[in-house]
């Protein structure tokens, strides 16, 4: 098999899962903390319509896009792995956010083959169409979704994913798991390959 494609969401996955939040709660008048974020929906949990945060993500998004936290590890493991294989952006964030979202890998030096702003969650068939072997993901209903539609799955453990999980997703704390469960992939096709 040898190359892997690898799909990698953004928010939650390369970015730290709560750094929306600060700003969220001065804007909400909420005082939320990490541990209080047990769902994915984020104006169900600051209480309010989902309009009314839509408008906030509206007048702050590229605010909170361009001042996101890096999650440790990322940088370095990402470049590892676009050292070997595919690296494929694949996120929910809608298009008007590309240029936001450009600048922000560039100031990382996040390297990448693609970028595929989806506007949605809907992300099984981007995965099929980039052959993907492995996705990287945050949110628990995505990757249900991308395990129902045959892919491998690493899911970031975070306080809004929890719940059972298929056999091919695999609930990861770092980039350093992740690169050591993609070594041991890659080790493992290409001895298939020779054996063939």
């Amino acid at each position: 098999m040898g190359i892997l494609n690898i799909c990698i969401d953004i928010d939650g996955t390369i970015t730290e899962p709560y750094y929306w939040l600060s700003l969220a709660n001065q804007y909400f008048n909420t005082q939320l903390k990490p541990k209080d974020v047990t769902i994915y929906e984020i104006h169900k949990l600051l209480g309010v319509e989902e309009y009314e945060y839509d408008q906030f993500y509206y007048l702050f998004g590229e605010l909170l896009h361009k001042e996101a936290m890096i999650r440790s590890g990322a940088k370095a493991i990402i470049n590892e792995l676009y050292n070997h294989h595919l690296v494929h952006f694949v996120t929910a964030r809608q298009e008007i956010m590309r240029a936001v979202t450009l600048e922000w890998l560039a100031n990382h030096q996040i390297p990448m083959d693609s970028i595929t702003m989806l506007g949605s969650n809907e992300k099984a068939q981007q995965a099929k169409a980039l052959g993907c072997d492995i996705f990287i993901e945050d949110r628990y209903e995505n990757a249900i979704q991308l395990s129902q539609a045959g892919f491998d799955v690493l899911l970031f453990d975070c306080n809004y994913n929890k719940g059972a999980l298929p056999a091919n997703v695999t609930r990861v704390r770092t980039w350093v798991q992740i690169e050591k469960i993609i070594q041991n992939r890659f080790f493992i096709n290409n001895k298939l390959d020779i054996a063939l």
